[in-house]
């Protein structure tokens, strides 16, 4: 009986102390696809002028992108951990393919330029033939306080993104 005293003390001081110790910056649970375009005006069947659908000083992909899901985590050390699951090509004759793309996210955290682009390896990560892929990385910079933060998960051959993670501010 002596011993289990200090032992479930020692439980305790553990599990308190990792609870208050949360080092988590931000979360983010479901995705968004990239549409490229976000308007266009003009009367005729083809718009004359086109407003591209830039995140942040991010370019969007050159084509629609959809993804079934996401779930991503960031540490306030830079840590990342994201799974994603089915980013596809939702247009042009290669819809429903992953177009033989690799992946890397982006975090930023200001509303208002200048912006900084927090990344993991630009190299990437291939998405598999059903578009999913996992990313456990550590973000460069590494980000301090982000109160407005954005995930973007972006092609890692001409750094357009394809998806947008949605906070989770539970």
């Amino acid at each position: 009986m002596k011993r289990i005293a200090p032992v479930l003390l020692s439980v305790l001081v553990l599990l308190t102390s990792s609870a208050v110790a949360d080092t988590t910056l931000a979360k983010f649970k479901g995705g968004i696809g990239v549409i490229p375009v976000s308007n266009g005006q003009g009367t005729a069947a083809t718009a004359t002028v086109v407003t591209r659908n830039i995140v942040r000083g991010v370019q969007p992909a050159g084509q629609p992108w959809v993804i079934r899901d996401l779930d991503a985590k960031v540490k306030t050390d830079g840590t990342i951990r994201v799974k994603g699951r089915g980013l596809l090509l939702a247009g042009s004759n290669n819809i429903g393919t992953n177009a033989g793309a690799s992946v890397f996210a982006t975090l930023i955290c200001e509303t208002a330029a200048p912006f900084t682009e927090r990344n993991t390896t630009l190299t990437g990560v291939p998405l598999a033939p059903d578009g999913d892929f996992e990313i456990d990385d550590i973000l460069s910079p590494a980000p301090g306080a982000c109160t407005s933060p954005v995930l973007l998960i972006r092609n890692a051959g001409n750094l357009a993104w394809f998806a947008a993670g949605i906070p989770d501010l539970d």
